[in-house]
């Protein structure tokens, strides 16, 4: 009999975590299609808050679903990617490197102080490792389709000093990656107070 109850209520769990991360990541997809450019930076550099859903999925249910929630919404960008894919494997892969630290630090001890913490590092390990995305996975891919010169004199218009494709990411793909990072935390910190109880099924 317990057992049977046990099953159940795992069911249950389980049921409201996949509907949770379904919805969460129909957020993300919803703000991940209302990006948006700056004049400041290069035509194909976007700005969205799509992972403010799945930083909420990764504190709320775990790493696991929020690294989802940024699949999920890439999945279904692509279908209108700009970019070849290539947009999108950038956005998963430094999404992921966002939510992912972030959430194992706040599973560790939940509170208010490790959501901050968490946040902060994964910050910082999001930006620093967009670096290494950017250098080494997205612009390499990016190559097969432009020429060298054409991605640096979309930099270079912009910042004369951007005259290489690292300086380009170093001036313009780090801060803005860590521009996003930070108004996607300070957005989630105000709001998974009150969305807790939901997102975890406590009301």
């Amino acid at each position: 009999m317990m057992t049977a109850e046990r099953t159940n209520t795992n069911r249950r769990i389980n049921v409201r975590k996949l509907t949770v991360t379904a919805l969460m990541a129909a957020a993300a997809t919803i703000l991940m299609f209302l990006s948006f450019g700056l004049p400041i930076l290069p035509g194909y550099l976007k700005v969205d808050f799509s992972e403010m859903p799945a930083l909420l999925a990764s504190f709320a249910l775990g790493p696991v679903y929020g690294a989802a929630v940024c699949l999920i919404k890439n999945l279904v960008n692509i279908s209108a990617t700009t970019t070849g894919g290539v947009g999108e494997l950038c956005n998963f892969l430094i999404g992921v490197l966002f939510v992912v630290p972030a959430g194992l630090i706040y599973h560790r001890n939940p509170s208010r102080k490790t959501a901050l913490i968490g946040m902060i590092a994964g910050t910082l390990v999001m930006s620093v490792c967009s670096i290494l995305v950017n250098y080494f996975i997205v612009y390499p891919a990016y190559l097969l389709v432009m020429s060298e010169d054409a991605i640096v004199g979309m930099y270079s218009t912009l910042v004369p000093a951007a005259n290489s494709i690292f300086k380009g990411i170093l001036i313009f793909n780090l801060p803005l990656t860590f521009v996003k990072g930070v108004l996607d935390a300070v957005i989630t910190f105000i709001l998974y107070k009150r969305l807790s109880p939901v997102l975890k099924g406590r009301v």
